[in-house]
């Protein structure tokens, strides 16, 4: 076990020195039981003060303050923020954010759902956001950049990386399911493969939101890392629902502008 984070990065995302992100692992906290380690979920039932102390690592990896550290309260919404300072307390329900100001740190907590870090290098934008399959549909990607362009941001600059989440081979879904998306564009079909299940099809998150993110015009690059599958490494909800545990952890992928 890792005594402090030590989260994955993207080349992609290392563009200079002034912007810091990491996609932040299970490891390197201080959580018990089945938050085992550095679950920073405020909303979890885990001890308040080991989530605090899991925050203030995230941030501390950044040479930043807990209080820099921003999360929004996530409801699967294609709701997106434009912040120039903390956020107030308690917290707004939305599940992307973007800014263009130094030393805020830009956080999208998941247990399955695809966290998705921005940056616009030249122009110092970047952002952050939660892009489970219900806001990936209703636009929560395509709002986030259209937010980054409305700071100043040059689309074909802007660059986007999906995240640790759910992979095809562990999200098993419900006919409901695939005909809500159908419903919106039969093409969506391509995201499903038959399952062992002739009632069910497997749905493929990762391709939906890599291909929705390109659809913007923007770089992307996805970490092609299943949450369900790599218990060692992450939380997940799906995962925690089989085995009809108690609650999850969340981990965080966070990103930020240096001071």
């Amino acid at each position: 076990m890792t005594n402090m984070p030590d989260p994955i990065r993207s080349p992609l995302l290392e563009t200079n020195d002034r912007i810091a992100h990491g996609f932040f692992t299970r490891l390197g906290g201080v959580s018990s039981g089945i938050y085992d380690s550095l679950n920073v979920g405020a909303g979890s039932k885990d001890d308040p003060d080991a989530v605090a102390e899991n925050r203030r690592r995230v941030a501390a990896y950044f040479d930043l303050q807990p209080e820099d550290l921003q999360t929004l309260y996530q409801v699967h919404s294609p709701t997106v923020l434009t912040i120039t300072g903390a956020l107030p307390s308690p917290r707004p329900q939305a599940d992307a954010m973007v800014t263009n100001v130094p030393g805020l740190i830009l956080g999208a907590l998941s247990a399955d759902c695809g966290p998705v870090l921005f940056c616009e290098p030249e122009a110092g934008i970047i952002g952050s956001a939660h892009a489970g399959w219900r806001g990936a549909l209703a636009g929560v990607l395509e709002n986030t950049v259209e937010a980054m362009v409305n700071l100043g941001a040059e689309r074909p600059k802007i660059r986007a990386v999906l995240g640790p989440c759910i992979g095809q081979d562990n999200y098993e879904v419900g006919a409901e399911f695939v005909a809500e998306f159908t419903a919106r564009d039969q093409s969506y079909e391509q995201y499903f493969r038959p399952s062992s299940d002739p009632a069910r099809k497997m749905f493929d998150l990762w391709s939906f939101i890599v291909d929705r993110l390109s659809a913007c015009g923007i770089q992307t690059a996805s970490l092609d890392l299943c949450t369900y599958a790599d218990e060692a490494r992450f939380f997940s909800y799906r995962r925690t629902t089989h085995r009809k545990e108690p609650d999850y952890g969340r981990q965080i992928a966070a990103i930020a502008i240096r001071k």
